[in-house]
């Protein structure tokens, strides 16, 4: 039996499930996420390059890079929470309609997502390891389907949820309960694997036996290492964390 291990070292149970985030976590953030953002923003402000660059300020973004601060509403939030605060401020877009239209964007820009590693490789050698397997996203349902697709992981994937399949959104326990669920798993068996803060609440609230934060998205060593019970450098670290012969 493998046991997980929590910060303080001690061993509260088997191994039975991982949740995983997508983007941040299975994808790489910063290699991904900028030029997407920034044409999220050119499209809630009309076309205009200088109204873009605001609206991106506003929910934490660089209108230089496109890059997210840690746990703001770009880093963390739904598509109907970006598109209530960018029409907020005064986009021309009728917030509904906005939401349509970002939602496209994110499901038709999945071809440019870039994997922090083989994610193929990694999730069939956790399915032989008899864990189940999950991913919970803040972006759209079609969009986390869409990206399990492009990487091979449909065979492997016992649960896709997006922020509209019904089960709540981050950081509400929801999606994490909807998992558990669907794959018989204990919440105390479960592991939560995020980059950012929202991503660690949903597994304290649901119960999950370990959370872990992963360096590949828009949280910092200080932000997750303030909440998650460890914090590792990206996903590839994951197997070394929680079996014994450390992913050989």
């Amino acid at each position: 039996m493998v046991l997980i291990p929590r910060r303080n070292g001690a061993a509260i149970g088997p191994v039975g499930g991982i949740l995983f985030d997508k983007d941040g976590t299975l994808v790489d953030y910063a290699a991904t996420w900028g030029p997407i953002n920034r044409s999220a923003a050119l499209i809630a402000a009309g076309g205009s390059d200088d109204e873009a660059a605001r609206l991106l300020r506003l929910v934490g973004g660089d209108p230089a890079t496109g890059h997210a601060i840690a746990d703001t509403l770009l880093a963390a939030g739904t598509t109907p929470e970006l598109a209530a605060a960018w029409a907020e401020a005064g986009s021309p877009i009728d917030r509904e309609v906005l939401t349509e239209r970002l939602d496209h964007l994110f499901r038709s820009s999945v071809g440019a997502a870039v994997p922090v590693t083989d994610l193929a490789r990694l999730f069939a050698r956790l399915k032989r390891r008899g864990v189940r397997l999950g991913i919970a996203s803040s972006d759209n349902a079609a969009a986390v389907a869409a990206t399990a697709e492009r990487f091979g992981l449909g065979d492997h994937v016992d649960f896709l949820a997006g922020y509209d399949s019904g089960h709540g959104s981050k950081p509400s326990a929801g999606i994490l309960a909807a998992f558990c669920a669907a794959t018989g798993v204990p919440p105390a068996a479960a592991v939560v694997v995020g980059d950012n803060l929202h991503d660690i609440e949903m597994g304290r609230r649901g119960g999950a036996g370990l959370t872990v934060g992963v360096l590949t998205g828009t949280g910092t060593p200080e932000s997750l290492g303030a909440v998650a019970d460890i914090v590792l450098d990206s996903i590839e670290d994951l197997e070394a964390l929680l079996f014994a012969d450390g992913g050989d």
